[in-house]
Parts: structure tokens; C-alpha cells; sequence
């Protein structure tokens, strides 16, 4: 039923700057994968092949990654590194890639309308580029059962500490069961004590096409940038919108000490060194 997804990477990454000067943030590695890595493979594995990435100046080293390197290839020929090989290859394998640049950063709702022509006028899946998610049914396959179930556009929402709901866009409606709601209001980081909820929107999106509508009426808001919040809300007068809470856990690259958490526990789950890793974190937290 979703046969398309849009990956927006065109942000500069500056809560990660120097490393993300020269670098885009979406190919920071979580060990030995770039964070935009598992975020495409979310879209794989909920079924959609077809991904157009929403990019910048200074992103070409996405491309490059998801590319053929014949030279690297041969190398690992040579070196008979026959597994190693065989995942270069499947890189650019994994789906049909397409990329087209952000000309200036104008938020995200700005980055998404370049995707207009290549989504036409069927649903797609949003799968934001430096958030990657833990779950054993991919979210965004989650979604689109949602989708499948309701038939209006879905937001990936999850619980976050009343204390912290002005530092995320938020989501208000009615329950019709325990992990979707109806919704009735968002707000992009509202005052704490204005927010309808402490559902924060979570970087996971299947949207109508009726989206690009909206964001062609959508004013510039918070941070002089276009939201989809503040065009999601407009939708919301146009057709149904639902919110479904996720089964598993977000991971924010973006966020530094996040970053740190996300390295460690999927380290922690890599059976090749995830037992010495394990004592050492024994070993130097005991010794503080």
C-alpha cells in the first residue's frame, strides 16, 4: 500500500560540529553502520524498495556511501574478505535510491515538498535521517498498518516527561484503543503548561498526498522555518489524522548523549564482542 518513503538529511548537524563540518550528521556510525544506514533499512524492511533523500550542500558522501566502489571491491577481492564483500554490495543494492538537494534550509516542512514530484499523488512514508529506531516490527511498518486499518495519515508519537514536552511537537486527540488516538490538535514545542499531551512526535510519518497542499499554505513558523506541525495541523481540518504510540525505542542521533547511550547499547548487543565490551563498561564504571 506505501510504496514510497522520503528521508530528509539536509540538516547542517551543528549540535555535532567540528566532526559534522566536513561530514554529514546522518553518516555518523553507530559502530560500524552510518546512522542513515538503519534508517533506510527501516524502510526495507517494512516493504518499500522506492526512497527518495532529501539532501544538502556538502551530503554527497551519502550518495557515495550507498554507491558502487569498484576499487574497494577489488581490494576485497584480492583479500578474499568474501562476507565483507558481499555487504558492500548489498549497499547498493538495498532499494532504489533517489536524491534531490534542499536548496536552502527552510525547515522541514520546506524539505519535504521537494519530494512532490517524485511521491505524485499516493501515500508515503517520512523516516526522519538522523533518528534511528530499536523495535522488533519496524515503526515504520507499524504505521502503515495504521494507515492500512484507519486511512488517514499517521504520526509516530511516544511519551516523553511532562517536564520536556517544549522541546518537541506535541499531539493532542482521543484514544480509540491503547496505541492509537484521533487526533485533534498538534502544537510545535508548546509551553509546558499549554501542551494538550506529553505525546511527542517521534520521526516516523505516513502522510497523504494532500500534505503538499497544505504545505503551499503553511507561514513560516517557530525559527523563521516552515513546520510540517503547523501543516499537519491544516490537514487536520481537511481529513482524519491518527497518532499511533510506537513499540519500541527512538534514538535521536542528533543528540550527543543520546548518541553515546545508542553506541552503547547496540554494542552491547553485537554477539562478536558484546561480552568483553560488557566487562569493561564493569570494569571502568566500578573504578570511577
Amino acid at each position: 500500500m506505501i510504496k514510497k518513503a522520503v528521508i530528509p538529511a539536509a540538516g547542517l548537524g551543528t549540535r555535532f560540529l567540528p566532526a559534522t563540518k566536513a561530514q554529514p550528521k546522518e553518516m555518523l556510525p553507530i559502530i560500524d553502520r552510518p546512522t542513515i544506514q538503519y534508517v533506510v533499512q527501516e524502510a526495507v524492511d517494512s516493504g518499500i524498495e522506492d526512497i527518495l533523500i532529501i539532501t544538502g550542500k556538502g551530503k554527497r558522501a551519502i550518495e557515495d556511501h550507498f554507491d558502487r566502489n569498484f576499487e574497494l571491491e577489488t581490494r576485497l577481492e584480492e583479500k578474499e574478505d568474501q562476507l565483507l564483500l558481499d555487504e558492500m554490495r548489498r549497499l547498493s543494492d538495498m532499494a532504489n535510491l533517489h536524491y534531490v538537494r534542499q536548496r536552502e534550509l527552510n525547515g522541514l516542512g520546506d524539505a519535504i515538498r521537494y519530494a512532490k514530484h517524485h511521491v505524485g499523488n499516493e501515500p508515503f512514508a517520512v523516516l526522519l535521517g538522523d533518528t534511528i529506531m530499536d523495535s522488533v516490527i519496524p515503526v515504520t511498518q507499524q504505521l502503515i498498518d495504521t494507515y492500512a486499518q484507519y486511512g488517514g495519515s499517521v504520526i509516530a508519537v511516544e511519551e516523553v516527561p511532562h517536564d520536556k514536552v517544549n522541546r518537541y511537537g506535541i499531539v493532542g486527540g482521543k484514544p480509540l484503543n491503547n496505541r492509537i488516538l484521533e487526533l485533534t490538535t498538534l502544537v510545535e514545542k508548546p509551553a509546558i503548561n499549554e501542551a494538550p499531551s506529553n505525546l511527542a512526535i517521534a520521526g516516523r510519518y505516513v502522510l497523504t498526498p494532500e500534505i503538499f497542499t497544505m504545505l503551499e499554505q503553511t507561514p513560516v513558523g517557530k525559527n523563521n522555518e516552515i513546520q510540517l506541525t503547523d501543516a499537519l495541523l491544516l490537514l487536520l481540518k481537511r481529513e482524519n489524522l491518527y497518532a499511533h504510540r510506537i513499540e519500541g525505542k527512538r534514538h535521536d542521533i542528533g543528540n550527543k548523549l543520546d548518541f553515546l547511550k545508542t553506541t552503547v547499547e547496540f554494542a552491547l548487543k553485537r554477539p562478536e564482542f558484546a561480552d568483553k565490551f560488557r566487562a569493561f563498561l564493569k570494569e571502568i564504571v566500578g573504578n570511577d
